[in-house]
């Protein structure tokens, strides 16, 4: 039994053990962590943080074996309410499991409350707290970036020589604590204990500058405020990286070794100057691989190439990955890759070549503008670029001009024209040679020939067809002299068959003759002038005169050739010159003379000038260069007209004499000179008029008559005694008067009663009818004194001038009267039948010329006329001040500038 009994307790001794080997495995407790706490813990207080990967690294279950407290996954250990610690150590455990690997692990933490200070208070007796240099000083320190922990850490003490007298409570201020970020920094007031409460990044903030103060209870300050500055220290916790996501580098075909590709450029944000920043670059790949090209810097990142064999026609783009390293390049440096592209650009190194070595077409003569041949060409270059496109050349056999190439700018192909008519009878085949070259100049690899001109032969075959006449030259030219008198014959235009080579059966026939020079025979072609050849014509251009002809068969075909006549000059032309010249004396005292040959230069300048030896005292003529001349007076002379006869003559001699009409004026330029050749040219016609024989005999038989005229009345008046009845105002021997202010009665009767009673009264009044404007006076008998009106007077129909009657004092003579019977015989008829044509006449227009008013005053008065008495003002004619004379315009350039 006691073996049996002792069975049953061995074994479950075992199990027992059993169970505590795996709770000891399994249950692995952490390390202790000690935190320093006030006594007093509000609800959702932080009171720390540990790190919970150390522990365990994947827990899935976080517990705390406390109510009081809560636990997060970061660690940090929060309060669920308020709490105050009886005991100065308080502890309890965090138990972590983790499912899938069925681990469990724990962490003891003990929380110890902090001793509160008792207040030492200041007497007001005391004298006032004296600063002095203690330890109160700024301490270096920094901080790790992203610092595991645990939380709060610890960051520094400061502290104060006057806790040891006075009770002193610690605060900080600045970033991290009042300002972004909140919260990351606080101070134990009583210990000045510093403390982190999380991790930093060095990156956002590189560092935190602090104050610490120092005061007493009752808010005295002892110390002066401590500026900290806590500094955070990089970690390596960022891999550079490339600075373009996509970056594209071109490179030429061709180019060679060492050639800059493209500079890569990678971002690293630690600190930089650091090993962090220390970044290497390298090449990973590149693709295709084979062969290698390029090559990398590991400090700059150039890319440079390491081969000579780019070729663009075999691979126009490569591939490399690439890697950047921080940490100097070292295997445990964060690192990074990406991949640049690299184009080759395209050079001109590969010469166009034809598709076929040569070419055979035909085409009929005298053809133009027509397309003949196209040829093919191949180029490996990139197409559509200069590098590609073709141009071509005809190297030999176009030595007529007659064909021209091309480039279809679509198709890249040959076109090869006939641009001149082909002669089948000159030439039945042409053989071309035709070379072909690109745009762009030639690009050959290094240490490499340029490849020579590509060429291609094209054989034209020339048809035969018939054709008409042909005006080869298509210009001839003939010479002629000037003055060619009309109705001789010249060569004309030769035109001939080029099948025959002869000009028979030809018919000419001409299409221009702009002033109809000639006329052509249709059989020959020739010329006969139908007028004069004048060189100086309008139609002669150059001392050419053209004439178009046209040659056409007996089919109706045609050619077109022009004949030039080349006219030789002949000086039959002498100098002319404007024989109008003025000479203001205000500005010049002489006359530039410009003369104008019509002649060639070789009949033209130099001019000879020759004054005429009549004006010689007056005037002076020079020269200069030939061409113009100056005529100046000698002396001062008055404004006035002058006759100024010189001679002109060309190289040649041939000239003539001009008379110049020279006006020696008071102006400034000749268009405001005044003189007008009016009175000029009434001088030169009195001067100009010459009495004939018959003119002077005509004269003198009138004068002898006259006077025996004037010799007969003398005799007649001094037989006759007449009594001379004179009137007492002496006036009336020059003035009518007239009895009545109105006008006569009107007439209604066709005959005239003329008294015919005489009276021998003598009486000093004088009564002048109305009748044909003839004065009749009341004496012995009815007399008619003749010419004793002016022509006015006789026209107006009793209508009496100042002069009229001035004529009828003066002509009351006994020489000039004639007897009533006469006077009566005369007039009666005359008068009867105008009075007979104003009765029959309605509108009396027949008595319109003979009927007036006795209010009329007459014209012609010396005195001029009454309305110059007017009240009426006119307007101020001013407009004469507009053309002032020469002598005036100082006076009025002064006027103005004042």
């Amino acid at each position: 039994m006691a073996v049996a009994s002792a069975a049953p307790g061995s074994l479950f001794c075992k199990q027992l053990l059993f169970s505590l080997l795996v709770l000891i495995l399994f249950c692995d407790a952490c390390q202790k962590i000690s935190l320093q706490v006030p006594s007093h813990l509000q609800a959702e207080t932080l009171v720390g943080k540990v790190n919970l990967k150390e522990c365990l690294q994947s827990a899935s279950l976080i517990l705390s074996s406390d109510p009081n407290f809560r636990i997060l996954e970061d660690g940090s250990i929060y309060t669920t309410h308020d709490l105050i610690l009886s005991s100065q150590r308080k502890s309890f455990s965090i138990s972590l499991s983790d499912s899938k690997k069925q681990e469990q692990k724990e962490i003891e933490i003990v929380l110890e409350a902090r001793e509160k200070k008792v207040p030492k208070k200041r007497h007001i007796k005391d004298t006032v707290l004296k600063r002095s240099k203690r330890r109160w000083a700024p301490i270096p320190c920094s901080l790790m970036e992203n610092s595991l922990g645990p939380f709060p850490q610890h960051v520094q003490q400061v502290q104060s020589d006057a806790a040891q007298n006075y009770t002193i409570f610690y605060s900080i201020s600045g970033p991290g604590v009042d300002k972004e970020p909140f919260n990351l920094f606080f101070i134990n007031k009583d210990s000045g204990d510093i403390f982190c409460t999380r991790s930093i990044d060095r990156e956002q903030y590189q560092e935190f500058p602090l104050y610490a103060y120092a005061t007493t209870a009752d808010g005295y300050a002892p110390e002066y405020p401590l500026p900290l500055l806590f500094k955070v220290e990089d970690d390596n916790d960022n891999a550079p990286y490339f600075e373009n996501k996509v970056t594209i580098f071109n490179v030429p075909e061709n180019c060679r070794i060492g050639t800059s590709v493209g500079k890569v450029t990678a971002i690293d944000l630690d600190e930089p100057d650091t090993l962090h920043t220390r970044l290497k670059f390298k090449i990973l790949q590149q693709i295709p691989d084979h062969p290698k090209h390029f090559s990398i810097h590991p400090d700059t990142g150039v890319i440079t190439t390491t081969s000579l064999l780019l070729d663009r026609e075999k691979c126009d783009t490569y591939q490399l990955i690439m890697e950047v390293r921080d940490m100097g390049g070292q295997h445990f440096g964060l690192f990074n890759t990406g991949t640049i592209t690299i184009s080759l650009e395209d050079e001109n190194d590969n010469a166009p070549y034809f598709t076929e070595t040569s070419y055979f077409t035909e085409v009929e003569e005298n053809r133009i503008d027509v397309e003949i041949l196209r040829m093919k060409v191949h180029d490996l270059d990139l197409q559509n670029t200069a590098h590609s496109k073709a141009v071509y050349t005809i190297l030999r056999g176009n030595e007529n001009g007659n064909f021209k190439i091309s480039t279809d700018p679509n198709t890249n192909e040959a076109v090869l024209c006939v641009v001149k008519p082909l002669n089948y009878e000159a030439n039945q085949q042409i053989v071309l040679q035709i070379g072909v070259v690109n745009e762009a100049q030639f690009s050959s690899a290094p240490n490499s020939k340029p490849p020579s001109m590509c060429t291609t032969t094209v054989t034209v075959k020339v048809q035969d067809r018939d054709e008409g006449p042909e005006c080869q030259p298509p210009v001839k030219v003939i010479q002629s002299k000037d003055g060619f008198p009309a109705g001789q014959e010249l060569l004309g235009y030769k035109a001939s068959d080029p099948e025959t080579r002869s000009g028979e059966g030809l018919r000419y026939k001409k299409i221009k003759d702009e002033d109809n020079w000639f006329e052509i025979n249709e059989e020959t072609g020739n010329l006969r002038t139908v007028k004069v050849l004048d060189r100086e014509s309008k139609f002669v251009k150059n001392d050419q005169y053209n004439v178009s002809v046209v040659a056409a068969d007996r089919d109706g075909r045609s050619c077109t050739g022009t004949l030039v006549i080349l006219l030789e000059d002949d000086n039959d032309h002498t100098p002319q010159i404007d024989k109008d010249v003025t000479i203001c004396q205000h500005t010049q005292d002489f006359a530039v003379l410009t003369p104008m040959d019509a002649d060639g230069p070789e009949n033209g300048p130099p001019f000879q000038f020759i004054l005429d030896n009549s004006v010689s005292k007056l005037w002076t003529l020079g020269t200069k260069d030939g061409k113009t001349a100056t005529l100046r007076a000698k002396q001062h002379l008055d404004y006035n007209y002058y006759d100024v006869p010189i001679t002109i003559k060309d190289r040649a001699g041939f000239g003539e004499k001009h008379i110049l009409s020279v006006r020696v004026c008071d102006c400034t330029t000749p268009s405001d000179c005044r003189m007008t050749a009016k009175a000029r040219e009434r001088d030169a016609k009195l001067a100009n008029v010459i009495l004939g024989k018959w003119a002077i005999l005509a004269m003198v038989l009138g004068s002898a008559l006259l006077l025996c005229v004037l010799f007969t009345c003398f005799c007649v008046t001094a037989k006759r005694t007449v009594k001379k009845c004179f009137p007492d105002d002496v006036a009336q021997q020059n003035l009518i008067v007239s009895n009545t202010e109105g006008p006569g009665e009107e007439v209604m009767d066709a005959n005239i009663r003329i008294p015919t009673q005489t009276s021998n009264i003598c009486d000093t009044s004088m009564s002048v009818g109305t009748l044909g404007g003839q004065g009749v006076k009341t004496q012995q008998s009815f007399e008619m004194i003749k010419g004793g009106y002016t022509l006015d007077s006789s026209k107006g129909g009793g209508h009496q001038t100042l002069q009229s009657v001035k004529g009828a004092g003066q002509g009351v003579t006994d020489t000039s009267r004639y007897a009533y019977t006469d006077w009566h015989s005369f007039t009666q008829p005359r008068l009867g039948e105008k009075v007979y044509l104003c009765g029959q006449d309605e509108e009396h227009k027949h008595s319109e010329d003979y009927v007036r008013s006795y209010n009329y005053e007459g014209k012609g008065s010396m005195a001029g006329s009454v309305g110059c008495c007017s009240d009426r003002q006119e307007e101020e004619g001013l407009e004469f001040l507009d053309h002032l004379e020469p002598k005036f315009r100082t006076l009025a350039k002064t006027c103005v500038k004042k």
